[in-house]
């Protein structure tokens, strides 16, 4: 009988279990009916549930989450740099070849993980520690993990939730904001989109190009770079159309899902539930948010010298949550005028930023170590 109720007598010295399970829940509850990135949400929730039962074998050395966790992430971060080639096979870099300029507004989105790193380390987090918090701003999962990873973080846990965390809240998040740093009338700027056929020769150097250019100025940076390029390239080559489908879809839900419930190994109850943690979840608020702005204001920046004005909207959408930030911008920008489409304009701010915030988290892992 006592050996029943064990795990009762356990969760009642640990109500940090239960708090858990409610974090957990609410996970799961946004998933299912927010529809929020629930591919990562539903067994983030799960997993949360999971780890932060009394007793539970999954967590313990031989254990299938612990297994997963170490393999997948902590011994090589495959997961999420494997996440990158089907991100890759997702993108059409079309509408940024169209109008090179964007690449601008997906540096300038990477405002807020240099101001968050700066606020962290006055707050007193280490250099390593706060240059992981930082990038929490570039709403990019994979990235986050692999600079928290590389950098020995001693926060890895919340990094990981909370960076997946607000992905899932950009549609919640980024309209206020992009809201407040606009007028009307900018909002309701009509861009032009001249849908020009690019060279498949083009599409095709464009991956190899950057990827050269990337390890030359931020070696660091290949790992995400490199595998996000192999994706675009396998997309563009024009002879593994089957391959670049299965990377998009198949592929890229299987590594979804067991991320997922990966990352709830550093959500145990005792090394999650922290001061630390909140601060941290201010923290990548305060990066996302700034990130947002620096987007904008280059934008309207841009407009002083341009006779085609840019929607200041489009800046937004240089953080790397790809493509939910370039449909957040075309949903802000049609319920101020129906026929006001920005999607494809936003979709090349969108893709840059992805390449941005790969190439950043690369410098600050050389510039940090």
């Amino acid at each position: 009988m006592d050996y029943l109720l064990e795990g009762f007598k356990a969760v009642g010295d640990n109500p940090k279990m239960l708090a858990m399970w409610v974090i957990g829940a609410l996970l799961i509850y946004l998933a299912i009916k927010k529809d929020m990135e629930p591919a990562l949400l539903l067994p983030m929730g799960f997993g949360a549930i999971l780890v932060n039962l009394p007793l539970s074998p999954v967590i313990q050395e031989g254990g299938i989450i612990r297994s997963l966790f170490k393999v997948g992430i902590e011994a090589s971060e495959a997961m999420p740099l494997l996440l990158f080639i089907g991100i890759g096979c997702m993108i059409d870099f079309g509408p940024l070849l169209t109008n090179p300029k964007l690449f601008i507004l997906g540096g300038a989105a990477q405002l807020g993980i240099f101001v968050t790193i700066i606020l962290a380390v006055m707050i007193g987090f280490p250099l390593t520690d706060a240059a992981s918090i930082g990038i929490i701003g570039a709403a990019d999962g994979p990235t986050a993990i692999h600079v928290a990873m590389e950098l020995a973080s001693n926060y890895i846990g919340p990094i990981m939730v909370v960076a997946y965390s607000y992905m899932a809240l950009v549609p919640i998040v980024q309209p206020t904001v992009m809201k407040l740093c606009t007028t009307k009338k900018e909002r309701r700027i009509k861009m032009k989109y001249n849908a020009k056929q690019i060279p498949q020769l083009m599409r095709v150097m464009f991956p190899i190009i950057v990827t050269i250019i990337s390890g030359l100025i931020a070696p660091e940076s290949l790992s995400l770079v490199g595998m996000l390029m192999f994706g675009n390239l396998l997309r563009e080559c024009g002879v593994l159309k089957s391959l670049s489908e299965t990377a998009q879809t198949a592929f890229s839900n299987i590594i979804t899902l067991l991320l997922g419930i990966t990352i709830a190994f550093q959500m145990q109850a005792e090394a999650f539930i922290t001061i630390e943690t909140l601060i941290i979840m201010g923290l990548g608020l305060f990066a996302f948010v700034f990130d947002t702005i620096g987007g904008v204001m280059c934008a309207k920046i841009m407009n002083l010298f341009s006779k085609e004005k840019l929607n200041p909207l489009i800046g937004a959408a240089g953080i790397s949550a790809f493509p939910m930030a370039a449909r957040v911008v075309e949903k802000v920008g049609i319920k101020e005028d129906s026929s006001n489409h920005l999607l494809m304009h936003a979709v090349g701010a969108n893709v840059s930023g992805q390449i941005a915030s790969a190439i950043v988290g690369g410098l600050i892992i050389g510039l940090v170590l």
